[in-house]
């Protein structure tokens, strides 16, 4: 290989509304699409230590001379090979977008490559980086991300080995790993399974922390690996970065101060070099979660009570519910976090697409000013970004990130454990923990009250009964004065009432806070509680997704659950689940989802007004003939006091007794008949049949929303028939397509 040039980018050079060009070595105007490029650049010559004299910018790589055809940067092994017009080794193509990366938005850098022979690729824009890999045996479109690319002075034996490096978490195999991980602290250590799971956890939190500081970096080293542990110098190199990453997540309190790393310094390095080919640090889908969830079903399974919900219905449910952007959303039984993450994720790519949307339709208005210099057309058009960038700041107090990952999130679970991972797998995606909790999720506490919510979304664990001796505990309910006063700043009122409604109950059952209990001192099922206090969290007019067993739709004895739905609340969708869906996380329960939209004040008094009517007409009905028997019955019960005919009396007692009764019955079927004829409209029902998940808990076919795994034959996901359903439900309440 020829000798390097040593010519770098050194710095930023801007001068007023210019930016200079080391590669082109000029002032250009200082837009915010240059200033993404000309950073950028220096990344590639300071960390990557590419010279000036390997790079071309803004070069025509498809011989048309097209403005409109020109890559960002080319980089070629050797300024000799550049020289000689050899193929180029690295395209980059750069946006000032604020979306997540994904490969079909950069189709573009791909073409480049393809047609200049480069055998890598990079898609840069102001939050995220990505390196692709070409294969240039098969057909365009065809693209694979891996780690990084070569540093300048890389080895044809390292190029190869980055080349062949996927990045592909496969959630199945990094779950086993984790199990084998649990195994080896099981059987070195003697600790039971959920002792092994907390050092687990705190060794991945300690990963994700040391792998994000060695990504800031770009270093050539950027996983967690043994050799980066060996490099501390402390009798004990796990705990001592561990109190580290705690440190740096003091505020949180996800651990206790006095917490530490509970292994032997032999048995942390191996479950270090165990998990060192995975990079946790910046893996932006939900697959962790999904890892998280199969290790903690196969580790817990049967010993703390619940089970976990697979990815594709957490997917579906959320797109189901369509959170936007300043909608509050709760999980009372948020277990590690997935409905959480997910709507995180989904309503932080409406914001961030809504950003660029604004700077692109400003872009345009400027571009059209043709009286315009460039320098004052870049001006404009920086200022405009900078005012931008300032409203999606997520560090920025007050932004739309901000307010998303701090005043939109909330979610508690009864069990410690849960909670602590769950906030540790949201702070691993982006944020959002600061809402989430560890306490019973029937109780008032930390933010979560009765009418606070737009959307609530949840998987309340099932089977399990509130029994009347689970009684409201002082200690259940209790907030440090920090918190408490901030609560009282934030929601006035309606926290104050909510608080003192629940500090009445304490040491009374949990059960008598709800209506549907038929009596305090009898069990009643959580999932039936469940749905109580989720409609009660709701705001009026507020939405909810929820996963419930199918015998709250058909059992006899639940009709009193389905009515008390029913008058508070309209049924949007139900859609039922296959046997499988939950097999492979521990439970055998058939499920459905339920989908529900609380009423607003008007649609209540509508509907009570409505039942009324129904109620007084039906018993109108009735009045008369149920009169005539009364005074019938009562006159014969008269006769026999009268005659002292004790046996005849207790007969016409009894028989007065059910025919009260029967007719209560009756009057409440047909009040009930009649409030539905008067108060009707269309419900979506599905029954589906593939999932995303086999009863082994393998991958399956896909039918609940659009994927690239859709089962044969299928003209609409479940989610298309649904958003058909709701823009014109008489086309479809007969379709069998959607039944």
């Amino acid at each position: 290989m020829a000798k390097k040039s040593y010519v770098k980018a050194n710095e930023i050079q801007i001068k007023g509304n210019q930016i200079f060009s080391p590669v082109r070595q000029k002032w250009l105007p200082l837009t915010p699409e240059e200033r993404v490029r000309q950073e950028y650049l220096l990344i590639l010559t300071d960390e990557y230590d590419y010279s000036i004299d390997q790079i071309s910018e803004e070069m025509d790589v498809t011989g048309r001379g097209s403005a409109q055809a020109r890559a960002d940067f080319v980089i070629w092994r050797s300024a000799l090979d550049k020289t000689d017009q050899k193929s180029p080794f690295i395209i980059v193509e750069c946006k000032s977008d604020n979306v997540t990366i994904k490969a079909q938005d950069y189709t573009q850098g791909e073409n480049y490559a393809r047609l200049s022979d480069a055998p890598f690729f990079v898609t840069h824009n102001s939050r995220e980086t990505k390196y692709w890999r070409v294969k240039k045996d098969l057909m365009p479109g065809y693209i694979e991300e891996i780690e990084n690319i070569p540093h300048a002075d890389a080895t044809d034996k390292e190029i190869e080995d980055l080349f062949s490096k996927l990045r592909v978490f496969k959630e199945k195999e990094f779950a086993d790993l984790l199990h084998q991980c649990h195994n080896v602290i099981r059987n070195r250590e003697k600790k039971d399974p959920a002792a092994a799971f907390d050092e687990i956890a705190k060794i991945l939190f300690v990963k994700v922390y040391v792998e994000r500081k060695l990504l800031t970096r770009r270093g050539r080293e950027n996983l967690f690996s043994v050799d980066v542990l060996k490099k501390q110098i402390a009798e004990n190199p796990l705990d001592t970065l561990f109190q580290e990453t705690k440190k740096s997540f003091s505020t949180d309190k996800i651990f206790d101060e006095d917490e530490r790393i509970n292994l032997k310094p032999a048995t942390g390095e191996e479950i270090v070099r165990k998990l060192e080919k995975y990079n946790l640090s910046d893996t932006s889908e939900d697959i962790k979660g999904v890892a998280f969830e199969r290790f903690l079903g196969r580790t817990f399974r049967g010993e703390i009570g619940q089970f976990f919900t697979p990815r594709t219905i957490v997917e579906f449910m959320v797109h189901m519910i369509d959170p936007q952007e300043g909608e509050v959303v709760c999980d009372p039984a948020s277990g590690s976090g997935g409905f959480l993450i997910r709507v995180f994720e989904i309503v932080r790519e409406k914001i961030l697409a809504d950003a660029d949307r604004e700077y692109k339709k400003y872009r345009k208005k400027v571009e059209s000013k043709r009286n315009l210099a460039d320098t004052e057309r870049a001006k404009l058009l920086q200022e405009k970004y900078d005012e931008i960038q300032q409203t999606i700041a997520q560090s920025q107090e007050g932004s739309r990130l901000w307010n998303l990952a701090n005043r939109c999130i909330f979610g508690t679970d009864a069990n410690d454990r849960m909670a602590r991972t769950s906030k540790m797998n949201m702070i691993m995606h982006g944020d959002g923990h600061g809402g989430v909790h560890h306490h019973d999720g029937f109780l008032n506490v930390n933010g979560i009250f009765e009418k606070r919510f737009d959307i609530v979304l949840t998987n309340p664990p099932f089977g399990a009964n509130v029994e009347p001796t689970d009684k409201v505990l002082e200690s259940d309910i209790t907030v440090d004065a920090a918190n408490e006063r901030r609560y009282v700043r934030e929601f006035g009122e309606s926290y104050q009432y909510a608080q003192a409604r629940v500090k009445a109950a304490i040491n009374k059952p949990i059960s008598s806070l709800f209506a549907l209990p038929k009596s305090e001192k009898s069990n009643i099922k959580t999932e039936i509680l469940f749905i109580e206090r989720c409609l009660d969290l709701l705001k009026p007019g507020g939405r909810m997704g929820i996963v419930l067993p199918e015998g709250v739709y058909n059992n006899p004895s639940l009709a009193y659950v389905r009515q008390f739905v029913e008058d508070r609340a309209f049924i949007k969708a139900v859609v039922s689940l296959p046997q499988e869906t939950f097999v492979s996380s521990g439970a055998m329960v058939k499920a459905s989802l339920l989908f529900l939209q609380k009423y607003s004040g008007e649609e209540k008094d509508l509907f009570d007004l409505t039942y009324a009517t129904a109620k007084a007409e039906i018993e109108a009905k009735y009045v008369d003939e149920i009169a005539k028997r009364t005074r019938r019955l009562e006159n014969g019960i008269k006769k026999a006091i009268e005659n002292k005919d004790v046996d005849n009396r207790k007969t016409l007692q009894k028989e007065l007794t059910d025919y009260l009764k029967q007719m209560e019955g009756r009057k409440a079927v047909e009040s009930r008949q009649l409030l539905k004829e008067r108060f009707d409209y269309p419900i979506f029902m599905y029954e589906a049949e593939k999932v995303g998940i086999s009863a082994t808990g393998e991958e399956d076919s896909n039918e609940l929303y659009p994927n690239e795994n859709l089962p044969k034959g299928i003209e609409k996901t479940c989610l298309e028939w649904y958003r058909e359903f709701l823009l014109n439900p008489d086309k479809l309440l007969n379709s069998e397509s959607a039944a």
